[in-house]
């Protein structure tokens, strides 16, 4: 079968450029003909591409003819070439990061004018690649702006949507102008896929009046279950050395820029903990929760000597959490409460205090500047890691600590932590409540320690839950680990949401419920 995908953004990284990535490696696995649109200009290095489309850079809203150039022979009947739109340096995004090469602004930040140029070059790159397919049989528009509009403009059909959450929670929501344009795209789409059914009800209560309740399924993110796997007692070390070695003498890449030195020292350790290994992957931003992680810390180390703590991603606050972390480190309890009186205003936002890191610092523990002290040296930011390289450090770590404050579509890092055998905390809402709730369902032993509920206790709540968890003996949490692995298998894997896709460009999902 030939499928278009549109994802306007890159193949490496987070979220939904992951799972792009992955999906059009097992489409391609399954035997499909995949052609994938999107932004990375580094697509031809990475080995499941096997041709790269591009055009001429596009003049007064128009597009040259498309260039196809094979790369590397396909290893079965399935293919995936990506197509690069010529949409110039201005990149729509929803949280600003910074892109190489392009200027990443927020859709609010654009102007009507500069979205339809945006919207008509993918529409014409759409239909270019349509054509040189030969006409596709099925598709997929990743987000709720502007993938679905491109493709309700391209005539393609049948096509399916995927919502990650970002663009709705972070754009559409707080932005009704955009919700025009969403109807548009999702009205003529066979389906709606959803992570989890909060994110389905919240759709539903932005987008009112499309019928969307009928046509929205499940289709949450997948899990590379050969690469995140349980590793053998012993080689937690030597996983971490071989990753920490191969990027010491990495090229320098122009896309996924990052500091090979910083992520080196951290990695190197992680390597040399003394004690339990922990660990948080995602975006350095208020949303994340990261804060909470920081703050409890110390209670976490001081029942846990010689435990170290590693901070994977990237981000606005990243600023804001390194100097929390100096500041709890440091025992200056002053700095850490006028942090957390700043709160927002430290991602670039205005002034917006943090309530539960506040409730903490206002009243913590007995003996916790001594035990942040103690803990000095113990946290480590390691930048940027690419998925491959996130899925050799995970299986290593002991525990994962995922405390969104903000809702998450699905909680994809929690799921790739369970397929390595190491326990996810989770905060206990949206998309994470969903994932950590089958866990604790089908393994029970892990049920009071896995879910985080958000208040003001929350900080001494995470240390607690953690400290359970890395108090049971190594055995113990090594045969609880292979159970959650074990589940994790079962209920989400890449091939299923490949097969989920195609059957969703057609109209047929796993209905979500409406209560």
């Amino acid at each position: 079968m030939k499928i278009l995908i549109f994802h306007g953004y890159l193949l490496r990284g987070t979220g939904s450029n992951i799972y792009n990535a992955n999906l059009a490696r097992a489409l391609a696995g399954l035997g499909h003909e995949v052609h994938l649109l999107c932004q990375d200009r580094e697509a031809g290095n990475l080995e499941w591409v096997n041709a790269v489309g591009t055009w001429p850079d596009a003049g007064d809203g128009g597009i040259g003819a498309l260039s196809v150039r094979g790369l590397r022979s396909a290893e079965g009947e399935g293919s995936v070439t990506v197509y690069r739109p010529p949409i110039g340096s201005l990149l729509p995004v929803y949280v600003e990061d910074p892109y190489e090469g392009f200027e990443a602004r927020a859709f609010p930040r654009l102007t009507d004018e500069e979205i339809e140029h945006y919207v008509g070059v993918n529409v014409a790159a759409v239909q270019a690649v349509d054509r040189q397919a030969g006409g596709v049989e099925a598709a997929l528009a990743n987000h709720l702006i502007m993938g679905p509009v491109i493709l309700a403009r391209s005539g393609v059909r049948p096509y399916a949507v995927k919502n990650h959450g970002s663009d709705l929670e972070y754009t559409i929501k707080p932005n009704p102008r955009f919700v025009p344009w969403a109807a548009e795209g999702l009205d003529p789409a066979a389906a709606v896929l959803v992570g989890s059914h909060h994110t389905a009800a919240s759709m539903w209560e932005a987008i009112p009046g499309l019928g969307l309740e009928e046509k929205t399924g499940f289709g949450p993110p997948g899990v590379d279950t050969a690469a995140f796997a349980p590793l053998a007692p012993g080689e937690h070390e030597k996983r971490i050395a071989e990753l920490r070695e191969e990027i010491a003498v990495e090229p320098p890449s122009t896309t996924f820029g990052r500091d090979a030195d910083e992520a080196v020292s951290a990695l190197a350790e992680f390597e040399s903990a003394a004690g339990p290994r922990v660990i948080f992957v995602g975006k350095l931003i208020v949303s994340k929760g990261v804060d909470l992680i920081i703050a409890a810390w110390p209670l976490i180390h001081r029942q846990n000597p010689g435990a170290t703590l590693l901070l994977v991603g990237f981000g606005a606050y990243e600023m804001g959490l390194r100097a929390l972390a100096t500041a709890v480190t440091g025992g200056d309890l002053e700095a850490a409460r006028d942090i957390a009186m700043v709160g927002r205003g430290l991602e670039g936002g205005e002034e917006a205090p943090l309530a539960y890191l506040g409730t903490f610092f206002n009243q913590p523990p007995a003996g916790y500047d001594e035990a942040g002290t103690a803990a000095a040296g113990s946290i480590s930011f390691a930048g940027r890691l690419e998925h491959d390289e996130v899925a050799r450090v995970v299986p290593a770590a002991d525990s994962m600590i995922v405390p969104s404050t903000f809702p998450e579509a699905f909680g994809m890092v929690a799921a790739e932590a369970a397929a390595s055998g190491v326990l996810p905390v989770c905060a206990e809402h949206s998309g994470l409540a969903e994932v950590t709730g089958t866990l604790a369902e089908e393994v029970p032993e892990v049920g009071p320690m896995i879910g985080l509920p958000l208040g003001p206790g929350a900080v001494a709540e995470l240390a607690g839950k953690v400290n359970r968890w890395l108090a049971l003996e190594p055995s113990e949490r090594l045969r609880i680990g292979q159970n959650i692995a074990e589940s994790a298998d079962r209920n989400w894997s890449w091939q299923g949401v490949a097969r989920d896709v195609i059957s969703a460009s057609a109209g047929q999902v796993r209905k979500v419920g409406k209560s």
